[in-house]
């Protein structure tokens, strides 16, 4: 598997590719329905939402207990941006509206801890010991895939799974960098958690409230969210590795 923050920036699979691979609708049920409380952890903000959007609205509508753990406020996204400050405020705004979007923005308490965009790897361990706090008291904690490329979300994702019994990995770059039936990601650990109608349409209003990941990020850089990227995220099933 890759471990290359450029993958952002390299061309990958087309969300057609996923669509004709049948194995991706045989996945089994995640069967975590009835779980009364759920912590996200989210590497970046819009993590959450691109890989568990669904989960955390139908979770809400049915009065589960949710907790969102941003991890960094995203200031690294635009590699020439001078105010880094500013873009963090931007993000975090952003991120208010998108879980407004999703119809949980009152029902989910957020929490931030301000740790470097770009730098989880080197402060890994100090992230293990927050996230052994604030995810203590949940039945159920959903985290970036730790096997997902990018060095935050890897990160992120050994760091839940050190400290809670019960975490499920939601890929993101995975769906950018891997391949149908590709030699290097674990399908067998695969669930899904299919979802409704009126959650798939939250999500995709969600996703359209992250603008700065929409836009033309200046220079040689793109997007981060270009339209194949966004089309992995508004299925009809969230996919997580148990």
């Amino acid at each position: 598997m890759t471990d290359n923050v450029e993958i952002i920036n390299t061309p990958g699979t087309e969300e057609d590719a996923w669509q004709a691979w049948t194995r991706i609708n045989a996945f089994p049920d995640a069967g975590i329905g009835d779980s009364p409380s759920v912590a996200i952890v989210a590497a970046h903000p819009d993590d959450e939402v691109l890989g568990a959007g669904g989960i955390m609205a139908v979770f809400a509508a049915a009065g589960a207990r949710l907790r969102l753990i941003e991890v960094t406020d995203g200031e690294a996204s635009h590699p020439d941006c001078d105010d880094r400050v500013s873009l963090a405020s931007r993000r975090t705004e952003e991120t208010a509206a998108a879980l407004d979007a999703l119809g949980v923005g009152e029902a989910v308490e957020v929490i931030r801890l301000g740790l470097p965009d770009s730098g989880l790897v080197a402060c890994e361990d100090e992230l293990a010991v927050k996230l052994s706090e604030l995810t203590e008291d949940f039945s159920l904690c959903l985290a970036p895939w730790d096997w997902d490329g990018h060095p935050d979300h890897d990160a992120a994702g050994r760091a839940a799974r050190r400290m809670h019994p019960r975490v499920l990995g939601y890929p993101i770059w995975l769906w950018h960098w891997a391949e149908p039936d590709d030699p290097r990601v674990p399908w067998d650990k695969a669930a899904r958690f299919p979802l409704p109608d009126w959650a798939v349409e939250r999500k995709r209003s969600a996703i359209g409230c992250f603008a700065s990941q929409l836009e033309h990020r200046g220079g040689e850089h793109g997007p981060v969210l270009g339209e194949e990227m966004i089309a992995h995220f508004t299925r009809t099933a969230e996919v997580l590795m148990r």
